[in-house]
Parts: C-alpha cells; sequence; structure tokens
C-alpha cells in the first residue's frame, strides 16, 4: 500500500475532528485523549485506571458516540460469570428431528461488538477476567469447541480502580500484557475542574453525561482504513532498534523485580506509527516512541520488594530507564 501525502493529510484531519468532538463531552484530559485514539488507529486496547469520578466512562463513552460503531458495555462485578461476557450455547430441541436430542443455539455475549466498555474490569476474579485472553489477542471466542470471528475493528477499552480500592481485584499478567497502554487518570487542575462542574450542573438534571453535543464522525470503514494506513508508516531501522533496547532496559533495572516482554516493543512500534500518522507524517521518529514509553510500559513492568518499601514508583523507575538508553540520531 503506497500512502499519498494527501492521504496522509486526509487521514491527520480526520482524527482532529474525532479529537474535538470527544472534547464536546470531556473537559481536559487532552493527553488521554491522544492515547487512546493512537491506540484506536493503531488496533490496540486501552487500560484506564483512576479513582472513582474522574470521568473514565465519560471518556470512552464520548469516543463511541462519535464514531458510528457498534458499542456494548459490560459492568464487571464479582459475581459475573465468563459466559455473561463471551455468550453461551444452549440445547434447542425444536431444531432437531424426533429420534435426537436436539440442536445447539449460540447466544452470542456482548463481546461481539466494535467497542467493548469493560467497566470496573478489576471488581470481577481472575475467571472472568480471563475470558478476554481470547478476545483480546485472537478477535475470535470459542464457543463449545467453535471459533466465532469478532467484528472488526474490535476494541477494548477497560475502566479499572486503584488496586487498594476496596473490593478489587488485580488483573493477570497475561491480561495486562495486552492491553496497548494503561492510561492513568488524576485529579483534574482547578480551572478544569471549575468547567466540569459548570458543564455537569448548568441546564443538566441530575448525574447525566453531557453527551448530546457529540456527533459521529467516522464509520467502521474509515477505522479499517486508517488502521491499514498504520502499517505502512515508514520506520527506520535505528528506531526499531531505541524502541527494542528500551524494553531490554528494564529487564535488569534496579527496583524492577520483572521486565517488559518483546509484545511491549511491539506496542511502542505501533503506537508510534499511529502517531507519526496523527502528526500528518509518513515516517515514524525516535520521539515517537519516547511519547509512550510510559503508557507502553508501566503495566508491563513489577516493582521489586525494596522499591515498593522505599515508596518509588513505577514511573519513577521508566523515565530513569528512558533517561539511561540514548536514542538514535536519523
Amino acid at each position: 500500500m503506497q500512502l499519498k501525502p494527501t492521504d496522509i493529510e486526509r487521514a491527520a484531519g480526520l482524527l482532529n475532528e474525532l479529537r474535538n468532538e470527544v472534547g464536546k463531552a470531556v473537559v481536559g484530559q487532552s493527553q488521554a485523549v491522544g492515547q487512546i485514539l493512537v491506540a484506536l488507529v493503531a488496533s490496540g486496547h486501552v487500560l484506564i485506571e483512576g479513582v472513582p469520578g474522574l470521568g473514565k466512562t465519560l471518556l470512552v463513552r464520548s469516543l463511541a458516540k462519535a464514531m458510528s460503531l457498534q458499542y456494548a458495555r459490560v459492568q464487571f462485578t464479582p459475581d459475573l460469570m465468563p459466559s455473561d461476557i463471551t455468550g453461551h450455547a444452549v440445547l434447542d430441541a425444536r431444531g432437531g428431528d424426533a429420534n435426537s436430542l436436539g440442536t445447539l443455539r449460540v447466544h452470542r455475549g456482548p463481546v461481539f461488538t466494535h467497542l467493548l466498555l469493560a467497566d470496573e474490569i478489576n471488581r470481577a476474579p481472575a475467571k472472568t477476567q480471563a475470558s478476554l485472553l481470547e478476545v483480546m489477542q485472537e478477535y475470535q471466542v470459542t464457543l463449545e469447541g467453535q471459533t466465532h470471528a469478532l467484528p472488526r475493528p474490535f476494541m477494548v477499552l477497560a475502566t479499572q480502580n486503584p488496586i487498594d480500592t476496596e473490593g478489587t481485584y488485580p488483573l493477570p499478567e497475561a491480561q495486562l500484557d495486552r492491553f496497548l497502554f494503561k492510561i492513568d487518570i488524576g485529579y483534574p487542575p482547578h480551572d478544569e475542574e471549575t468547567a466540569i462542574v459548570k458543564r455537569t450542573t448548568e441546564q443538566q438534571t441530575g448525574d447525566q453525561f453531557p453527551l448530546e453535543g457529540v456527533a459521529p464522525r467516522v464509520d467502521e470503514r474509515s477505522v479499517l482504513t486508517l488502521q491499514r494506513m498504520v502499517a505502512f508508516i515508514r520506520t527506520d531501522d535505528k528506531v526499531l532498534d531505541y524502541a527494542v533496547r528500551l524494553v531490554r532496559a528494564t529487564r535488569n533495572w534496579p527496583g524492577l523485580a520483572t521486565g517488559a516482554g518483546p509484545r511491549a516493543a511491539i506496542a511502542l512500534v505501533r503506537a508510534a506509527r499511529a502517531t507519526a500518522l496523527m502528526q500528518n507524517r509518513d515516517f515514524v521518529t525516535p520521539d515517537d516512541i519516547k511519547l509512550h514509553a510510559l503508557p507502553a510500559l508501566r503495566h508491563r513492568v513489577l516493582l521489586a520488594p525494596d522499591a515498593q518499601l522505599e515508596g518509588r514508583s513505577v514511573g519513577e523507575l521508566l523515565d530513569g530507564v528512558l533517561d539511561s538508553v540514548e536514542a538514535p540520531r536519523l
């Protein structure tokens, strides 16, 4: 696929329109919005963490409304079963003849959609969370030995509360690794918080989300085209090597008990290519890799016990990794 400058310019403009549309409902959080759009065009999934009330669900719902795609929401609870997400098969006696027991009829779960909001994903036990492993990696569901493909594009946008919040379970490492990004949302600054209060109370009743002004800007075909374009953004071998060196540095870094695996380098390069497209470029720079190092790596490494006792954070240690690995000059 040969990328033309006009096509890249049109794609960057479309993504900018999408960002502006989401901004009609979401006050501030520009970095989080940008990272979610990067994950969308990079065909990745996103985990959003923050204390309750910071607009995580609003952010996902506004993105869904800005795209004319199928959207489903699953509220994760301790009693949620895997079949509540993926679906199940039931015996249909009417489907067989007089001498048979019947036929199995598949009831597809909410996962058969384009955008899946897994709300408060860490409030369900590991067995239920693991039902998304095949879904997120292979874009398919296996029910009663039969494989069912998911519609494309497909993206999981999961929200979670901090792990020390009451009633939460840690996500399995295998599932965390399947998220392209983990986005941390903190408290807004004073002016943004004032704007949030004004927008949600002025001419608004109850706790309704201010989504009325958001209109669809892209459709299924447009998203698939953007995702194909990202795969053809030029990436120099030196930039690829830089991404690999960053990931490998986490494996022996003091304070990190576990470093990131090869999927982390893949995530960095995919995100960098998406960033180049959003910035109207057909090539990746080392800064594109560095820009997304924290959201791409923070959920793929584990703090060592001594670092935890010293009160150090994953972000602080990853900043040290970034400073220690020299970026190439192109």
